[in-house]
């Protein structure tokens, strides 16, 4: 979406600047308006605060902040041992001790995260703060123009409170010329989050006139997940329970899976029975910007006319998340971790050339692997077989894997804008929840206040989907690997730590690269275990990326308060975070 004014720069913790100068001058006739700004008074109109609306929902994706993105592919998936850095190491050198949990309060990318955010804050705060204002609205109109510029705060804050924990909350009430540097980072912001977002639920439509715009069910699905990071489970099931009979998107569509697990990635999808809340993207527009411009190092490298863009490399799934896909004689998970063992790891092409022969993996996995992950003798979407060494920019420091999620397609190719340097941007939307992350989210309410059978029933209905043999992926028309996948027993989900270990794992398998993973293990209090298992893991084949690095509790679950922000406005108003 594109912004009708221009970006405001962020220079503090929240800096929003719309100031009107005015000069005490006998020579009033120097006196000229500043040409390309819009007065209040232009916004303060029914088409201005739509504008101003959709200005908000245009920060979603961080715009020139790439890591303020709601993917999180470094800040949720790398940091969670989905992915490692992947490309050079020289290459974008900023992100190599966020892998390793070596950053400091200084790193660049950390304030990308900050700025961008609170960039979407101070947007919505201008609307709220134009909404009395404006006289050619009536209150009907006024209040859902409210509702979904809440629902957009709430998420920026929910963003920037399980990435830095203690962080300052401005509202559209503070006063940005005077006061707001001294805004604190001393108060639990989870009830502003949450009181922006139930008023979201309580005054948003069931469906909108325009297709991007949050609805009722996406806000009430949001909502459920701020309870689920606070462990208000009770409150969390009772609207699960609303939700999965009742929700639908903002096009009317009631809230399903998709038949194949694939087309969750694909434009011709976008806003689909699975998508609750998306950040719309647009090819052919004359500027990327409004394409999807998450993903833009990502693509494989050198692929040459055999395969999408050509660079650069870097979100490369790791060996432990790539074993995490095999299966049992039965279909099902190893949830003991005994698929790191040498009789169970996936079979791989690491340091083999590519013009030297290579035989797949033989044994039972889950689908969801060659739909995730891209390996050496698999089709890669409808390119070409992956060559394996060839399409890696650096193996001893990626690994053998390329990500597959988010990628497109040689059918979709006219959905592709070439305008920039590479050919990465795409009109294929990035989901921010999706109708198996509710169900699975709900499968773990049911665990703690439900009922077992009831996320049993939950966790099945993602893994059924998953197991749809015409979602499988092919090789001259018969399926590229062994997939071998089943749903659950009863027996399986007989006590809570049993259908824990299953669910956990299931939102392991269903959602991975998709940013959730390290936000999932620090709300689960297992971060610890599970971060350093990983960098154990990976480091033996990845010794230069990942040798000796590790996650120490009590400090790597938060990102440090950006160094930068705490010299603006001082250490009394803003304290760093514990062990930086």
């Amino acid at each position: 979406m594109k912004s009708i004014y221009n970006k405001w720069t962020v220079t503090t913790a929240v800096t929003l600047t719309l100031t009107f100068l005015g000069y005490s001058c006998k020579d009033s006739f120097l006196e000229v308006l500043p040409t390309g700004q819009i007065t209040g008074a232009q916004l303060a109109t029914k088409k201005g605060i739509d504008g101003s609306l959709v200005a908000v929902y245009g920060q979603l994706n961080g715009r020139d902040q790439r890591m303020a993105s709601p993917s999180n592919w470094v800040w949720g998936s790398i940091r969670g041992g989905d992915a490692n850095k992947g490309t050079d190491p020289g290459d974008f050198s900023d992100i190599n001790p966020i892998q390793r949990f070596e950053y400091l309060p200084s790193q660049g990318v950390i304030s990308d995260k900050w700025q961008g955010n609170y960039e979407g804050v101070a947007r919505a705060n201008s609307v709220l703060r134009l909404l009395p204002q404006t006289t050619d609205m009536n209150d009907t109109e006024k209040k859902l123009a409210e509702a979904e510029t809440r629902f957009l705060r709430s998420h920026f804050y929910f963003e920037l409170k399980r990435a830095f924990n203690n962080v300052p909350y401005v509202d559209e009430t503070v006063d940005y010329n005077e006061g707001i540097e001294q805004v604190k980072n001393d108060q639990d912001i989870w009830p502003k989050i949450e009181s922006d977002m139930k008023f979201a639920y309580e005054n948003l439509p069931e469906t909108q006139a325009s297709v991007g715009r949050a609805n009722k069910w996406a806000a009430a699905a949001y909502l459920a997940k701020i309870y689920m990071y606070q462990k208000k489970f009770t409150e969390a099931k009772a609207l699960y329970d609303l939700i999965i009979p009742n929700g639908k998107t903002s096009n009317g569509k009631k809230y399903g899976l998709l038949p194949r697990y694939a087309d969750l990635y694909r434009p011709a999808s976008d806003n689909n029975e699975e998508s609750v809340f998306a950040v719309q993207s647009a090819s052919g527009t004359g500027s990327v910007n409004n394409a999807n411009p998450e993903f833009d190092l990502n693509y494989p490298y050198n692929t040459g006319p055999n395969g999408p863009a050509g660079c650069c490399g870097f979100f490369a799934p790791s060996f432990e998340l790539a074993n995490s896909y095999r299966t049992d004689a039965n279909g099902l998970p190893l949830l003991d971790k005994s698929y790191n063992l040498p009789a169970n790891a996936l079979k791989n092409d690491m340091g083999i050339k590519s013009d030297v022969a290579f035989t797949p993996d033989a044994g039972n996995v889950d689908p969801r692997l060659d739909h995730t992950i891209g390996r050496r003798g698999i089709p890669f979407l409808d390119w070409i077989v992956m060559p394996g060494y060839d399409w890696i920019r650096n193996q001893p420091n990626a690994g053998p894997y390329i990500t597959k999620k988010y990628v497109w397609y040689k059918a979709d190719e006219s959905l592709v804008d070439k305008s920039s340097w590479t050919p990465a941007y795409t009109a294929m939307n990035y989901t921010i929840i999706r109708y198996a992350d509710v169900l699975l989210m709900a499968a773990e309410a049911e665990i703690e206040v439900g009922s077992l059978t009831k996320a049993l029933e939950y966790t099945n209905i993602v893994r059924k989907r998953a197991a749809n043999p015409e979602g499988f992926v092919v090789n001259a028309g018969k399926p590229a690997a062994k997939y071998v996948i089943s749903e659950y027993s009863a027996s399986a989900f007989a006590t809570k730590d049993a259908a824990r270990a299953a669910v956990r794992f299931e939102r392991k398998l269903e959602l991975a690269m998709e940013g959730h993973r390290f936000y999932d293990l620090v709300r689960w209090g297992t971060a610890d275990k599970e971060v350093n298992d990983y960098l154990k893991y990976d480091s033996q084949f990845l010794p230069g990326a990942l040798g000796g690095a590790k996650f120490t509790p009590n400090k790597h679950e938060f990102l440090p308060i950006p160094q930068g922000q705490i010299d603006i406005l001082g250490s009394d108003v803003l304290k760093q975070n514990p062990g930086y």
